[in-house]
């Protein structure tokens, strides 16, 4: 196995301070909720498993578009939705589109949105 080489930093003693301050600042491993209190994180969050789930939803749909051959601005012109917005959903650039949203993205390629409940894993 190779050794790791670590290159040395030089850090500047303002850099220093400041790396301490976030070390601090983070030790006790906060909340999303103390997050966003404190102003560390602000706009809408939602749990990674929900946010995966939703990215897996949105690359079906570009798949979709891509093998239909449509363009972004085709499906622009077929779902009413800004090509720029449609760019910012399947890059994760935005992150919480709204049901709509998709319902008319899907729409537009000759799809329907079809949601399913699955029973959640039991806690180990």
């Amino acid at each position: 196995m190779a050794e790791r080489v670590q290159k040395k930093i030089n850090w500047s003693a303002e850099d220093k301070a400041r790396h301490k301050r976030i070390r601090e600042q983070f030790k006790d491993e906060p909340s999303l909720e103390q997050l966003q209190d404190s102003g560390e994180i602000s706009g809408e969050t939602m749990p990674l498993g929900e946010y995966l789930a939703l990215r897996q939803a949105i690359l079906a749909l570009k798949k979709v578009r891509e093998q239909l051959g449509l363009s972004l601005a085709d499906v622009a012109q077929r779902s009413g939705i800004d090509k720029a917005a449609l760019s910012r959903i399947e890059n994760g650039q935005h992150q919480n589109p709204t049901v709509s949203t998709l319902c008319r993205y899907a729409h537009a390629l000759g799809m329907r949105w079809a949601w399913k409940l699955e029973k959640e894993a039991e806690p180990a």
